[in-house]
């Protein structure tokens, strides 16, 4: 795999048109996440855009419901030719486990669990949340409960990715938000790590959008990215 294809850039766009425009400006990208704010604007229609670019996809839904639910929405995914698709691990065993189900026979989405969004922090997690558990520790636990159920991996931030390949295993994929290149802000992500850090700590894919999508010159920003991601 190049390194270019382990990068995922967010459509973060309200429109279709939004996004055609970031799809013509940077054709190099062969992975694209959808996520809630493009997804209830253009539905299934952006999916069928992006398969027509031959792109592969990253949807971001972050589901949560009950598990007939949840696996209805999986087996939808299985009909648009997503390549990953999230859940939240709290959702629970009974809806992660329905939601592998519903991927049956089907090689594509691959599920991905939610352990704790990156924009949470330890103080959040203990006391408005109130986990008593230790950040780290708690993610372990999210991304355990998503293996035991036949989850295929987990989103987590790039800090956690050494401790989940660790004890999860090789084949568990790991993606990972909250990466900002040496020469990129932080923005509203608190648990960051380098592209090369997070590759390098374990992770298979990399989630990077506004240090190239917010750029001045995007272009240049995308260029700049897999350089410093393609060196070992």
């Amino acid at each position: 795999m190049s390194p270019s294809d382990r990068i995922i850039v967010p459509l973060d766009v309200p429109t279709v048109e939004g996004a055609i425009a970031l799809l013509d400006k940077l054709p190099e990208v062969t992975f694209w996440k959808v996520g809630l704010q493009l997804f209830i604007a253009a539905g299934v229609e952006i999916l069928d855009l992006l398969k027509q670019r031959q792109k592969r996809i990253f949807l971001d839904l972050k589901l949560h419901d009950i598990p007939n639910t949840v696996a209805g929405g999986v087996a939808s995914a299985t009909t648009h030719g997503v390549d990953l698709l999230t859940l939240h691990a709290t959702a629970g065993r009974a809806a992660l486990t329905a939601a592998a189900q519903a991927v049956g026979v089907h090689p594509q989405p691959k599920l991905l669990a939610i352990t704790l969004l990156t924009s949470l922090n330890a103080r959040e997690l203990a006391f408005d949340l109130k986990i008593p558990l230790e950040l780290p520790e708690y993610v372990l636990q999210m991304a355990l409960l998503a293996k035991e159920s036949g989850i295929d991996g987990a989103v987590c931030s790039p800090q956690e990715v050494a401790q989940l390949r660790e004890i999860c295993g090789p084949d568990f994929l790991l993606v990972c938000p909250g990466v900002r290149p040496t020469w990129a802000e932080a923005g509203d992500q608190r648990r960051v790590m380098t592209p090369r850090e997070a590759l390098d700590a374990g992770a298979d894919y990399l989630v990077i959008g506004r240090p190239i999508t917010a750029a001045s010159d995007p272009v240049a920003a995308w260029q700049r990215l897999v350089e410093e991601v393609a060196k070992g």
